[in-house]
């Protein structure tokens, strides 16, 4: 007689009752998929929450939620809190806790793209470095992220005009447009989506809408004294500041201070709820897969009881018996965690790619979390499992009360 082949009777036994195999691997492939989309996006996100906000020791902004000025400055996903006077930045250079200060004027969109006014300060702290063109240095040139470019469709020597609000929908202002000096190489950071020009481009845009002169050396001066910033990004000469600068800010009455860490652990608490109860239904489909695989290899022992014991007789010893029943369960297991583990990144592609057209956080399904490394070993776990009463059923068969059946 051949020798018996666990693995070529398991696959032949799985595509004779491929109703049944279809719905385990299903089963199984759903709860890997939730699993491994949930810690792969959620991972990512915090990665890039963090690296958005790495070396920002704190935010001045307007009064209102610490949160809001967080979202609205650091990952420009919120609107602002709204203005501060422009004497604040001055008061915050001349500090001694203070290394570093980065002013920030938003207010305007381009397809949806935010229009940042700053410095150059802005990209070189977050590594920007030019693909082509070169750095603003003027009222009303504009340097583009990565994906700002791409996605709005300009290059160097394109103009365009901005559009008030951040959603791109509201008033252009087709009396002042920006040109495009230079495109950034890719970051993967917020820079990506940003429009960046100088402070001054903000701020005569909109005195242009408000109909103000600048050959009016009037007008011009009084405008001088009422100009605004909408944030300050801090970084702190000394752990001592993080103590003293904000309680110092905070009580001023026309700002705010933020710390992102704090605001950040506050935002991943809040997600985190909503993470933990996808894991729980992604365990709860993983268990319902384990149990509907074992009722699929039990029921189907009770079925080919004759056959197995036939297999006794012609020289398959217990364990090889054993053996093909685990070895069903660990293919079921397998190919369903396989199936599973795709269908959760292709998932979270397509999420990625909508998330993208909507200039949020991007994300991918090509990221790979390093928490995914169990996904496989739990889904073998549990075909293992599912098939170990059945196996050892099969194990234990006596081959005269089977055949006298």
């Amino acid at each position: 007689m051949k020798r018996i082949n666990a693995l070529t009777l398991a696959l032949k036994s799985l595509r004779h009752k491929p109703l049944s195999t279809a719905a385990n691997l299903v089963l199984m492939a759903v709860g890997v998929a939730m699993m491994s989309f949930v810690l792969a996006a959620s991972q990512q996100l915090e990665e890039k929450a963090l690296r958005d906000a790495r070396g920002i020791d704190l935010v001045v902004g307007a009064k209102g939620s610490p949160l809001q000025l967080i979202l609205s400055s650091i990952y420009h996903i919120d609107i602002p809190t709204g203005n501060i006077p422009l004497a604040a930045e001055a008061q915050l250079r001349q500090n001694r806790l203070v290394k570093k200060v980065i002013p920030l004027a938003l207010g305007d969109s381009f397809h949806g793209y935010r229009i940042a006014g700053t410095t150059p300060d802005y990209i070189a702290h977050y590594g920007g470095e030019l693909d082509r063109g070169e750095m603003f240095k003027a009222p009303m040139q504009a340097v583009l992220g990565a994906q700002a470019a791409a996605g709005a469709g300009l290059t160097t020597g394109s103009r365009f005009v901005g559009s008030h609000g951040i959603a791109g929908g509201g008033d252009g202002h087709s009396d002042a447009p920006f040109t495009v000096v230079g495109v950034l190489k890719p970051t993967g950071s917020v820079l990506d989506r940003l429009v960046l020009t100088p402070v001054e481009s903000v701020w005569q845009v909109h005195e242009v809408a408000h109909g103000i002169d600048p050959d009016d050396k009037e007008e011009k001066a009084a405008m001088d004294e009422e100009r605004e910033l909408t944030a300050l990004l801090v970084q702190y000469a000394s752990p001592l500041a993080a103590a003293m600068l904000p309680r110092a800010v905070n009580s001023q009455p026309e700002l705010q201070a933020a710390q992102p860490a704090f605001e950040s652990a506050k935002l991943f608490r809040l997600l985190g709820v909503g993470v933990d109860v996808l894991r729980g239904i992604a365990a709860i489909m993983l268990l319902s897969a384990a149990l509907s695989m074992f009722v699929a290899l039990y029921s189907a022992l009770e079925e080919r009881k004759t056959d197995l014991a036939i297999l006794r007789t012609l020289g398959a010893a217990p364990r090889k018996l054993m053996a093909l029943l685990l070895v069903e369960g660990l293919l079921l297991a397998s190919a369903g965690a396989a199936l599973g583990w795709i269908a959760g990144h292709a998932a979270l592609e397509i999420l990625g790619r909508l998330a993208s057209d909507g200039q949020n956080l991007a994300l991918t399904g090509l990221y790979v979390a390093s928490s995914e490394a169990w996904l496989i070993p739990v889904a073998l776990a549990i075909g293992l499992a599912a098939a170990l009463l059945p196996a050892l059923r099969a194990y234990r068969t006596d081959i005269a009360t089977t055949l006298s059946h």
